[in-house]
């Protein structure tokens, strides 16, 4: 199986709008988590788990001074995973440690990261997105897949399918032409450039350019769980998706979107059509994922059989077990190559 944990790494586990106060509930690598804020706004994650009796901290509710409280007994749980409170004891309630595991926690662009190791300090901070510039409008969206990390990734990378699973969406329609693929792959990313692609048939292309043009076209997989795809059709669009991945299980896939478009249209006009047609699109990706987990699993396992069209999905593969056993950037930091292809 494809399945890869990468444990010390920042994953978002909810957006901000999401958590109010709490408790909101989490999964994260098969691990149930909690989230909540204190008195100050500040988010906090827990393992879900009371500390006393095993009681999920999730069934509670935050009490004064931002405070998590358990529903069986009521201790009380601060931000950091120590307990502030037992109820009941006369004296004596802080005079040992009593602590919930915690993970660490950042949250900026309307989104809440969680490191997955709990109780370890990060080593990194989250991949910052940047500034959004004068022109540019933002969306934020969630969605759920039933496929591992590296199918889920590969698929919102790949572009061969786009002519066949989304025609008439996207791609699919008109006469092929030949694309000249370079393939970067560095010590945390890989980077596939795509040069002498038309604009792509389909209401995405028409949306993003209504004059047509030739499009300046990446996709990106950044280490530990981002795909990142950027158009550019002349200087009247700008189209940049940064998908981050988040392995709620081993067969359960978040995808936090958030899209930065330009384009000759107002972005208020450009919105309301855009969106929809890239849940359709997603709708249909997540169906085919589906379908490939049922498969793998009715078999006992994968068998792929790729050629040199299967630009990406290798190369994420490759760099999410080598973060996995810790020997990141132990070989090669560069690799290059050029593929010629259809589409």
């Amino acid at each position: 199986m494809s399945i890869a944990r990468v444990t010390r790494a920042w994953y978002v586990v909810c957006e901000s709008r999401e958590l109010e106060r709490g408790p909101l509930l989490r999964e994260l690598l098969g691990v149930p988590l909690v989230l909540f804020r204190d008195e100050a706004g500040k988010a906090g994650c827990l393992l879900d788990r009371c500390p006393h009796r095993n009681v999920p901290l999730s069934l509670g509710r935050v009490v004064g001074g931002g405070r998590l409280e358990c529903a069986y007994h009521g201790w009380q749980f601060e931000t950091s995973g120590r307990c502030a409170l037992v109820p009941g004891l006369t004296s004596g309630s802080e005079a040992r440690e009593r602590r919930a595991p915690a993970a660490a926690v950042r949250e900026a662009h309307g989104l809440i990261w969680a490191w997955a190791e709990l109780g370890e300090e990060p080593t990194s901070e989250p991949f910052a997105l940047p500034a959004l510039e004068r022109g540019y409008a933002r969306v934020v969206r969630s969605v759920e897949a039933e496929g591992t990390l590296h199918a889920t990734l590969e698929n919102a990378l790949d572009v061969p399918h786009t002519a066949f699973l989304h025609r008439g969406l996207f791609r699919g329609a008109g006469k092929k032409n030949e694309i000249l693929a370079t393939v970067r792959r560095s010590v945390d990313r890989v980077e596939v450039e795509y040069q002498g692609e038309p604009r792509p048939s389909g209401l995405v292309g028409t949306i993003l350019s209504p004059s047509g043009g030739m499009v300046e076209h990446w996709d990106r997989f950044i280490l530990p769980s981002i795909a990142q795809v950027e158009y550019r059709l002349g200087r009247e669009s700008h189209l940049t998706v940064t998908a981050f991945g988040t392995p709620v299980s081993d067969f359960v896939t978040r995808l936090y979107a958030v899209v930065d478009f330009r384009s000759p249209l107002p972005n208020w006009l450009v919105r309301p059509f855009l969106e929809p047609v890239a849940l359709s699109i997603f709708r249909q990706d997540k169906a085919v994922l589906a379908a490939q987990s049922k498969t793998v699993r009715a078999f006992g396992g994968e068998q792929y059989m790729s050629t040199e069209l299967d630009l990406i999905g290798p190369h994420i593969w490759r760099l999410l077990k080598q973060a996995e056993s810790g020997a990141l950037g132990s070989e090669e930091t560069s690799v290059e190559r050029a593929v010629r292809f259809l589409a």
